[in-house]
């Protein structure tokens, strides 16, 4: 399949920490790969037309000395960022702007990250200015009052928002009902991963219950590196573990005993995250089972296919002129849409919706 040429996906990202080191690099990555068999990592190359190299970022905000005033190229690997390096990224003529610090800093991200001095810049004129269509909120997960308030300033710039926190926006029924009153789109909240762990124990459980397993305990903890996981632990930590652990209570018929959600941080992790599972069961006669391992990975390039699928998904619900929560996204690709649909659903949900004529 080769790119249709179709305009350019303007994207202005808010908050240029790991995941959005991640995504830039990988849009870079991936430009000159045009076939799927020689695609390595990318669910979809092609989506509805679409190619990543057909993505833009056109505006990017932060609070971090380190990264505001700098082009985006440079800011995505400046500390505390420590995703890693898989490419060299050009200049991209993208300044980081400062925008406001609001809750973006907990208490124990207080001692790493450094407020810029800088002028908050006008992130409503910034965006209109840029052109961007679609704000992605990369902000951390405890940055729920900062997550509201840039989805504000998306509506009053006239432009679909992505939110890729847990902070509760597209599942919020008054949120929805303001970007569908606008003519907008609105997905989210809490983007899964590529690898996930939330995905992986629901498979597990599913695949289990389907052969007739009775699982009766059950439990998913991440211990994590990075600023992500250390404000996870200290803000977040609650909320991540009612997401999931509502999320993985639904890949059962029935009731079992739960519980999903990040448990600690550890600095010498650096950007990865281990998760630990646990399940036990009983089959055939009542006779026990238990599975007990752990899953590794890096943390920030498990976003970047979901999101190179959710940012194309977006700007074709922009072509169609779709208002509010958009399901078929939101249940694709988010731990906490408006309405928690099971996997297949939500996959042939979303295949149906890429499929449809403009």
């Amino acid at each position: 399949m080769v790119s249709l040429g179709l305009p350019k996906i303007k994207v202005a990202v808010v908050g240029v920490g790991n995941c959005a080191s991640a995504l830039v690099q990988g849009l870079h990555y991936y430009k000159n790969f045009n076939r799927d068999d020689e695609c390595v990592g990318l669910r979809n190359l092609f989506l509805g037309g679409f190619h990543p190299k057909d993505i833009q970022i056109v505006a990017a905000f932060d609070i971090d000395s380190r990264k505001v005033g700098r082009d985006l190229s440079e800011a995505i690997f400046a500390s505390p960022n420590n995703a890693p390096r898989v490419v060299d990224v050009p200049l991209l003529g993208v300044i980081v702007q400062k925008g406001p610090v609001l809750d973006g800093i907990g208490k124990y991200t207080k001692e790493v990250i450094q407020v810029s001095d800088s002028k908050e810049a006008s992130v409503i004129d910034v965006l209109k200015e840029s052109g961007a269509e679609i704000v992605l909120n990369l902000l951390p997960s405890g940055a729920v009052k900062a997550s509201e308030w840039y989805a504000s300033q998306s509506l009053e710039a006239g432009c679909a928002f992505i939110n890729a926190t847990p902070a509760f926006i597209a599942s919020d029924s008054a949120w929805a009902r303001r970007f569908e009153e606008a003519g907008l789109p609105l997905v989210g909240d809490d983007l899964i991963d590529q690898i996930g762990a939330t995905t992986l124990h629901k498979t597990l459980l599913r695949l289990l219950s389907r052969h007739g397993v009775r699982i009766t305990e059950t439990y998913q903890l991440d211990v994590g590196g990075g600023t992500e996981s250390l404000d996870t632990l200290d803000r977040t930590r609650e909320l991540k573990r009612i997401v999931k652990t509502e999320t993985v209570k639904a890949a059962l018929p029935y009731k079992a005993e739960v519980v999903a959600g990040s448990t600690d941080y550890v600095d010498f992790l650096q950007n990865r995250r281990d998760s630990y599972f646990w399940i036990k069961g009983l089959y055939f006669c009542g006779t026990p089972m238990q599975i007990d391992m752990r899953l590794s990975t890096i943390d920030a390039p498990n976003a970047g296919s979901v999101l190179l699928d959710v940012i194309r998904a977006v700007k074709i619900a922009l072509n169609r002129k779709l208002e509010g929560a958009i399901l078929p996204i939101c249940a694709y690709a988010f731990k906490h849409p408006p309405q928690l649909l099971s996997l297949e659903i939500a996959e042939k949900m979303f295949e149906e919706f890429i499929a449809q004529r403009l």
